[in-house]
């Protein structure tokens, strides 16, 4: 007995954290799929299944669509803008010899221990001086110098790991440096920036506050911020079944890639954690 609990203690343990990672998602599922007049009911499933709510996020009051498409804007170009600063930095200092290298990488990291919310007054009045207010630049530049530093620093140990005797030998072959690298590094650190994408893209497309503040434009609003400003039928109620509903429709693709790609996740995730 003692060893057949032994042995199903770490399957009990898998259990409830998975139950406890899904249950606030379950409920959200639950109730977008609840009739209107039924928002409150507190079953474990609808009395009767509806899809008013679906129906609901895409009115015409609410813009729901744009902000689907300001999402995906902002989110697609923060995460190509990272890669490719990204990439090129942390390859400079995993390849290249200079003084205070690692100081660079330390202060790179350093820079994720201020939070967020205590840069948004200086960029708010910035971009209120340059005439950035309701613009996309205004969300994407702040999602960018988030997302870099954990990007670098990724990066920087994936392409540690990687032989220098490969750009050698391309080279020996005769492939330039640029070569090389776009023909043979890049490549071999594909599971690694696939990883970093999927990582910043989930960030930006979830990204709230600094939205929040830069956007007062309805035109402008990404998904998140769109959600959050959803009124009633009498513009003071709660539509609790219409934002359950909207965060179905924003979390289930995120949900459904990572899903996918989970192996190709976990293998950029820990590529770069051995020699």
């Amino acid at each position: 007995m003692t060893v057949r609990l032994r042995r199903a203690l770490p399957y009990l343990g898998i259990a409830l954290v998975t139950v406890y990672c899904l249950a606030p998602f379950y409920w959200m599922v639950v109730s977008a799929f609840r009739r209107p007049q039924d928002q409150f009911d507190t079953t474990i499933v609808p009395a009767r299944w509806s899809v008013d709510n679906f129906t609901a996020v895409f009115g015409a009051d609410n813009g729901f669509g744009r902000a689907l498409l300001n999402s995906l804007i902002v989110a697609g170009t923060t995460t190509v803008l990272t890669l490719v600063v990204g990439v090129f930095t942390a390859y400079a200092l995993a390849r290249l010899t200079f003084p205070f290298k690692n100081a660079v990488l330390g202060i790179i990291i350093a820079t994720t221990m201020f939070p967020g919310i205590s840069q948004l007054v200086p960029l708010l009045k910035l971009f209120t001086d340059i005439g950035w207010i309701n613009t996309y630049q205004a969300m994407i530049l702040p999602s960018l110098g988030f997302a870099l530093p954990l990007t670098v620093w990724m990066l920087t140990a994936f392409f540690r790991q990687l032989p220098f005797e490969l750009e050698q030998a391309a080279m020996v072959d005769g492939c330039t440096r640029g070569q090389a690298f776009r023909k043979i590094i890049v490549p071999l650190a594909a599971p690694g920036v696939f990883t970093t994408a999927i990582i910043t893209f989930i960030a930006a497309w979830n990204e709230f506050i600094i939205a929040l503040s830069v956007v007062n434009a309805k035109e402008m609003e990404t998904a998140t911020v769109a959600i959050a400003k959803f009124t009633g039928i009498s513009g003071h109620d709660q539509p609790f079944g219409t934002q359950m509903a909207a965060g179905v429709i924003v979390t289930v693709p995120l949900v459904v890639v990572v899903l996918i790609f989970q192996r190709r996740i976990v293998a950029g995730l820990t590529a770069g954690g051995v020699k």
